[in-house]
């Protein structure tokens, strides 16, 4: 029997959403303009599910995201199911340790796994698929300046701004 990974539309204060779940927790989070866009990259992510639009049994769950988007200093309450490789998960896993608030740059990280070149965590970072909750946007450059966010630098801004100053935009 395949498994199944159910999927929402939600919007929030940073734009159109998908979430999709799997029976142990958050497979992606992701911020798209374009609906089957998206769900043609969870298609390719997921190959071997059974992807399933429920839109009704996720309505819990996508305002859970919504208000998280919107302070995503709260802490979510809802389990991850980070799906990449072991040096993915790791990487992911140390991004969830970044007090909200907070930031950390790429250097720092890399040399907390024990390598110098930045650049080994760089992709393992772009590949996150769960926006917001794994927090890919509180990481900057060595300087401090805001560097790529892969759905959109302004949405980055405003995250950090938010983590800033809870509740005000």
């Amino acid at each position: 029997m395949r498994e199944i990974i159910r999927f929402a539309w939600g919007n929030g204060s940073l734009g159109d959403f998908i979430l999709a779940l799997s029976d142990k927790g958050i497979v992606a989070l992701e911020f798209a303009a374009s609906r089957s866009q998206m769900e043609d990259v969870l298609r390719d992510r997921f190959p071997d599910v059974d992807l399933q639009a429920d839109q009704d049994v996720l309505a819990d769950a996508i305002e859970t995201v919504a208000g998280i988007i919107s302070d995503p200093a709260r802490d979510c309450g809802l389990p991850l199911d980070m799906r990449g490789t072991p040096f993915e998960v790791t990487v992911w896993t140390m991004l969830r340790e970044i007090p909200a608030g907070q930031t950390t740059s790429y250097g720092v990280l890399a040399a907390k796994l024990g390598t110098r070149d930045p650049r080994d965590l760089t992709q393992a970072i772009a590949n996150n698929a769960i926006a917001v909750l794994v927090p890919c946007h509180r990481v900057v450059k060595k300087d401090g300046s805001i560097s790529g966010y892969r759905w959109g630098v302004r949405r980055k801004r405003a995250l950090l701004a938010r983590e800033q100053r809870p509740g005000k935009e």
